[in-house]
């Protein structure tokens, strides 16, 4: 009884003391002065580890039960059948698909696990432990405490064998599976800090080639084992080392150790086993010539997974994809192509291949995201089936990717050992639109083999020699020897290369400590094109070293050779995307039977972007947020809008102590038909210190392109009341340049009084690629750009790799407010911004082509001789429908045999002036004594105001010798005050004066009816007489003027003293 007690209170105290435990997180934070938010993040760091930790075991677990339920499925199902499986043995003929079964060497390996488990520790606690406790002093306390290989060995589950591809050798594909529970801890007593590994899978498949094979004892004379493709890794940490199973520190650690396991095991990295000696094939062994090289073209997908989802997945958007390319280590990464569910990315990689059949090219989408970019699909291809095909172009589906489908152009390029087919390769290259690289011409090897007689440090210590081997601007570097002044390297490297014949290779040799140089070489690479089978085997010496200072290595240079008919032309156009039908011209030709194209390439979306065009007029019933002492006195607001639409801002002016303000403000955006867009508008109430909410809006972008005009009050969210009047048009761009004239006046006259001038055109611009770029001083290619400009408005590309033709591909778009004055600025420049060449394209040339476009190559002025870039633009004209302004109102015709118009614009008085395009000569109206004045009427319903336009004067009558300076001034009666006068610039010395000047008056329609119009030209006094000269005057009254029409009308002038 005693004892249940005991045991019983032992208990107690046990739960009290768990739950005092689970309080001493939030004591220690109290200790620390640490708020409750870290005490909650540790605790979701907490959740998050066990979460994954249990995830972990469950894996590891299942993956056990798996191989085992496995392995007894096959056993039961063969006793089933009668043949003798009692005592564990299976048939030998019970096989895997594709594979051989080898359970004689799973029986080794299971035998053996133990003994191999003894090595391990005896590797670890006598070996690996005195080094690690050497190498730092913090470390002296390092120990492994328990080091267990567990009971469940490396399993092999199956045995492929490949015919090699030469008879000295043999090929083997071990597909290996460790489901271990190991476990191996560590302790530094030092610091009291314990950890370790409890259990870890790892699946792969292992290549195993023998070679070469000898005709004497051991028959073989090396091993060399690496991995195809990455193998799958999975670690269960214990101790310290529990925090890498934290989301997000788990990818990481299983990351680097990965990268670590790849950087010698996995293609193109080999673990070579020689086994005998002094194997003088160590180095090709250990990095052997490549089988061939396969450009991957990336051209495009299709029906791809929408994954941006907004409001909690009530509103879907699209996607913003790009490609990751792996092929072993290489790995290559496309740019992203924002909300596009059917991307088009038309970029080229290329990857050596080293082992047909077996590697894999493995292809992921995903969706950029700010924290985790989702999965779109994936694809995998094995090289074997492209060595068939040569050429192999195809919409590939995508696994986990739904209806997804990916456009790959994948070529086999031969290594070819000798030169006679160079020229051909570099002819074909130019004409391959290869980005974001140049194509390849060439394949370059350089094994690193040893040096000898470096010389010393200074102190006469042996150095610690590594080499660097770089072309052009890829740099590559050999491991370190230590202390030694005759080192062996037995390293190889390779190199791409896009003009063989213009490039070299520089090696220096280095100490590593101080990075001194120890010698160094350069080899020019046409010497390789002129050497028996383009290989270079010989000592180099040492420039800047010792007199018998000498770099043994070899040299290999290959051609890439695209083996196909026609040069790799595929017999065709390229497959057509599931559903549509292609009928781009000459879609597919790999080449061309011209050097360069003669059109640029854009993509299918150049060009179909429209223009937004957002109307801010007003708001009414605003909430009162300017409150005094303390809410008795209740006040207004100062309101003011931020509108956002297609990635741009505006932000409107702030209308001060108004509860319905009106602003009739304009924004304009180029805007393209992709979903999940929305027109917002936010409202604020303008504070010394910060500014009130006063509720938001927002319209649906796609519901503006379908009905192409949107006028509403549109009610305020979040807020107690409020509403505001938007108008919405979408203008399409039209290669009409018969409507920009009529778009200019009606510009003139819908323009608020406040902001930016109304763009007229929008200005499409595809820059394809530059030719023949000039060469800076040194030989070395430039790294070019482009530069593009219309008036204050600039962008630029990227910059290509160093190449004398960079390609951008790359489109843009400007809002043009004048296309009959304005220019396309273009500069090429390199990365360092020395320029290359320039390109001025006035728009009116435009204007006067065909569908106001051109396309083709334009020399660059200010560069090299030949230098010329290919480009497209295309100009479209912006016609409102819902101006106001009555379509087709052109007004009267100008008289004839005037000057020319002015190209100047006067500016006077703060008033708000328009230039207009001039119009075409008609025929000539009747004469009139004193001349013609030219007027627009208008009343603009939205701003409540009478518009009128002073265009020109023409055939004025002088009244002196001298000619006059006229000026028109305009007073609306019956009032002549201030306020109703008007007055435009003066010009000097002409009787055909151009004007061009926009005057308002804020009248109701009502009294614009009632009103009436004086308008009187005279000229400017001069210093000697101090008197203005009348030249005529122009009496109309506005009921008889159609104010909804606006166009130009002629007026004839009339006398002075003449009676209304």
């Amino acid at each position: 009884m005693e004892r249940r007690g005991a045991t019983a209170a032992a208990a107690a105290l046990g739960a009290l003391g768990r739950r005092l435990l689970w309080a001493l997180p939030a004591y220690a934070a109290g200790l620390l002065g640490l708020g409750a938010g870290a005490v909650l993040l540790a605790l979701a760091l907490y959740a998050g580890w066990r979460r994954r930790r249990r995830a972990r075991e469950r894996g590891l677990r299942l993956a056990a039960r798996l191989q085992h339920d496995e392995e007894a499925a096959v056993r039961a199902a063969a006793a089933a059948a009668g043949l003798g499986a009692a005592r564990g043995e299976l048939p030998a003929w019970v096989t895997f698909p594709d594979v051989e079964r080898a359970e004689w060497l799973n029986k080794v390996l299971a035998q053996a696990w133990p003994f191999f488990g003894r090595y391990m520790e005896k590797l670890l606690v006598e070996n690996v432990a005195p080094a690690i406790r050497a190498s730092n002093t913090h470390l002296q306390t390092f120990a492994f405490t328990k080091v267990d290989m567990g009971e469940k060995p490396l399993r092999v589950l199956g045995v492929r064998s490949h015919p090699g591809t030469h008879k000295q050798q043999i090929l083997l594909d071990l597909n290996i599976s460790y489901v271990g529970d190991v476990q191996i801890d560590v302790e530094v007593k030092k610091f009291f800090c314990k950890a370790g590994v409890k259990g870890m899978q790892l699946h792969g498949m292992l290549r195993i080639i023998l070679e070469p094979l000898l005709g004497d004892v051991p028959i073989v004379g090396a091993l060399t084992m690496f991995f195809i493709r990455r193998p799958t890794l999975d670690i269960n940490w214990t101790g310290m080392t529990n925090l890498l199973d934290i989301p997000g520190l788990s990818s990481v650690s299983d990351t680097m150790i990965m990268d670590t396991i790849a950087s010698y095991l996995v293609l193109p990295n080999r673990l070579l086993v020689p086994l005998v000696p002094d194997l003088h094939e160590a180095a090709q062994l250990r990095c052997p010539l490549p089988r061939g090289v396969v450009r991957v073209h990336l051209r495009g997908a299709r029906d791809l997974q929408s994954k941006d989802r907004f409001m909690r997945g009530l509103v879907e958007g699209k996607s913003d994809p790009y490609a990751v390319l792996r092929v072993g280590t290489q790995v290559f990464t496309s740019r992203v192509i924002d909300d596009n569910l059917n991307p088009t990315w038309d970029e080229v990689y290329e990857f050596i291949v080293h082992e047909v059949p077996g590697q894999e090219i493995e292809v992921e989408l995903f969706d950029k995201d700010p924290d985790q970019d989702d999965l779109l699909g994936r694809m995998k291809l094995d090289f074997g089936e492209v060595l068939k095909a040569r050429v192999l172009e195809e919409w590939f589906p995508l696994q986990d990717g739904g209806r997804g489908r990916l456009h790959l152009r994948l070529e086999w390029l031969t290594l070819m050992s000798d030169a006679s087919k160079l020229d051909e390769v570099l002819q074909r290259n130019r004409t391959v639109a290869a980005k974001p690289d140049p194509p390849s011409a060439a394949i370059l090897v350089v094994y690193l083999d040893r040096a000898q007689e470096l010389p010393l440090k200074k102190s006469g210590k042996e150095p610690n020699p590594m080499v660097q081997v770089s072309v052009q601007d890829v740099t590559r570097e050999s491991k370190v020897v230590y202390n030694t002044a005759s080192p062996v390297w037995e390293d190889a490297f390779r190199f791409f290369l896009h003009d063989p014949a213009r490039q070299d290779v520089d090696i220096q040799v280095k100490d590593d400590t101080r990075q001194s140089s120890l010698g160094s070489v350069s080899v020019h690479l046409s010497r390789l094109l002129e050497a028996p089978e383009l290989t270079l085997r010989q000592p180099f010496p040492l420039e800047r070293a010792g007199p018998r200072s000498r770099l043994y290595m070899t040299l290999v240079l290959r051609v890439l050779f695209l083996d196909a008919p026609e040069s790799g032309g595929g017999g065709g156009p390229p497959p057509a995307p599931p559903g549509q039908l292609d009928l781009r011209p000459g879609a597919g030709a790999a080449g061309s039977s011209t050097d360069r194209p003669s059109k640029a390439s854009p993509d299918p979306q150049f060009g179909t972007e429209n223009v937004l065009r957002i109307h801010l007029l007003e708001a009414e019933n605003l909430v009162a947020k300017d409150n005094f002492l303390g809410g008795m006195v209740r006040g207004k607001s100062d309101p003011y809008a931020k509108v956002r639409a297609a990635g741009r801002a505006f932000r409107s002016r702030v209308v001060k102590e108004e509860l319905s303000p009106r602003w009739n403000e304009v924004y304009e955006v180029i805007v393209d038909n992709v979903p999940g867009q929305d027109v917002e508008f936010d409202l604020f109430d303008k504070d010394i210190d910060k500014d009130d909410f006063l509720g938001r809006c927002k319209v649906p972008l796609r519901r503006v392109l379908s009905s192409r005009f949107v006028d509403e009050w549109l009610p305020l969210e979040e807020v107690k009341s409020g509403r505001l009047h938007v108008r919405l048009e979408i203008l399409e761009p039209c290669p009409s340049a018969a409507l920009l004239e009529q778009v200019l006046r009606t510009n003139s006259l819908i323009q608020p009084a406040r902001g930016e001038e109304l763009s007229a055109a929008l200005l499409s611009v595809f820059v394809d690629r530059a030719a023949d770029l000039p060469v800076r001083k040194g030989s070395k290619l430039p790294a070019a750009y482009a530069s593009l400009a219309v008036r204050d408005v600039s962008v630029k590309t990227k910059t290509c790799a160093p190449s004398t033709e960079p390609m951008w591909d790359e489109g843009f778009s400007f809002l043009v407010k004048r296309p009959h004055v304005e220019s396309l600025e273009l500069q090429v420049k390199d990365e360092g911004g020395q320029p290359l060449g320039a390109l001025s394209l006035p728009l009116p040339q435009l204007l006067a082509s065909e569908a106001l476009a051109v396309d083709g190559w334009f020399p660059l002025a200010g560069g090299g001789p030949g230098g010329q870039v290919l480009l497209r633009a295309q100009l479209g004209v912006l016609a409102s429908q819902h101006s106001g302004v009555a379509a087709g109102s052109g007004g009267d015709p100008e008289p004839q045999d005037a000057e020319p118009q002015r190209e100047e614009e006067s500016g006077a008085g703060g008033q708000l002036r328009q230039r207009l395009a001039p119009a075409e000569s008609r025929a000539e109206p009747a004469e009139a004594p004193l001349g013609r004045l030219q007027l627009t009427l208008w009343y603009h319903a939205d701003e409540r105001k009478l518009v009128a336009i002073v265009h020109a004067c023409r055939k004025l009558k002088p009244v002196s010798k001298d000619l006059p300076d006229p000026y028109v001034s305009l007073v609306l009666l019956p009032d002549k005050s201030r306020a109703t006068k008007r007055k435009t610039s003066v010009q000097r010395k002409t009787l055909n004066p151009d004007f061009n000047e926009k005057f308002e008056w804020d009248v109701s329609p009502e009294e614009a009816a009632r009103r009436k119009l004086e308008a009187h030209v005279k000229s400017a006094a001069s210093f000697m007489s101090r008197e203005k000269e009348a030249l005529g005057k122009l009496h109309l009254d506005l009921a008889q003027v159609d104010l909804s029409e606006g166009g130009a009308h002629w007026y004839e002038l009339r006398d002075e003293r003449s009676s209304p």
